[in-house]
């Protein structure tokens, strides 16, 4: 929204979105331009922001410019720069300065696809590429949506992990019969992301049912087979059923009659 010129809040029109959008990209790109001069760890202290940002919300508007100087003082120098290259720790965030035009253009159509007739290129479009990420990895035609498989985009890992997690399960218990929920499994390595345990939470898996099975460096902490054999096997013998199998950060089903 735009109020400058005293005519109120009102909509952006096209020509303030080009002018607007130039400065931002401006603004991205010395961003980039200077990232490796910021500490990767943010230096600020707990509770930092709200000293420096108004106890309500400003009742009139702003120009882009005095928001973005804000960015520059306030915000920046609270962010850990994931996008550094010297940042090390945990995993990069990986992203494509090139995929940001991508973004804005997904951005400006804003596309709901939650069913093919919402907007039928957004589900075409995901199946297609999602089968050339298929077979880029020489997936089985299995995987592929001509087949029994297709994927779809998920937010982020956690995500993933969550929405795979369900679809096993409820494939189970179709099959098992609800009431057997209690008796569900899951193996992960104690190497995999703290995201498994919460799939199993908010999938009612119970905590106890939740196999992190011990690695080491005699196989760069890989699960071994037989490990998993075993603790299947085990499971199997006192009555439980599993269903599910975590490879770290990747997951798989697995089935056991």
């Amino acid at each position: 929204m735009d109020g400058e010129g005293g005519g109120g809040l009102k909509p952006m029109d096209s020509e303030q979105l080009r002018e607007y959008g130039h400065q931002m990209v401006d603004f991205i790109a010395d961003y980039y331009k200077n990232i490796e001069n910021y500490p990767v760890l943010s230096q600020v202290e707990p509770g930092y922001l709200r000293k420096l940002l108004p106890d309500a919300a400003p009742n009139r508007p702003e120009s882009l410019q005095n928001v973005l100087d804000d960015v520059q003082s306030k915000i920046l120098p609270g962010v850990t720069h994931w996008q550094s290259p010297n940042f090390y720790a945990y995993y990069p965030s990986n992203s494509s300065v090139a995929g940001f035009l991508g973004e804005m253009l997904s951005a400006a159509i804003n596309m709901v696809g939650f069913s093919w007739i919402t907007s039928p290129a957004a589900t075409e479009l995901e199946m297609i590429v999602l089968d050339w990420l298929g077979k880029l990895l020489k997936l089985p035609q299995e995987f592929l949506s001509p087949g029994h498989g297709g994927g779809v985009i998920q937010g982020t890992a956690s995500e993933a992990v969550l929405v795979v997690l369900l679809a096993a399960r409820d494939k189970t218990l179709r099959r098992v019969g609800k009431s057997a929920l209690g008796k569900l499994v899951v193996y992960g390595s104690d190497q995999t992301h703290s995201a498994l345990q919460k799939a199993c939470q908010i999938g009612g898996v119970h905590p106890e049912n939740c196999r992190l099975l011990k690695t080491d460096s005699s196989t760069n902490y890989a699960l071994p087979p037989e490990i998993v054999s075993e603790a299947i096997s085990h499971d199997i013998s006192i009555g439980l059923i599993p269903f599910f199998l975590c490879g770290t950060s990747s997951c798989c089903l697995v089935e056991v009659d």
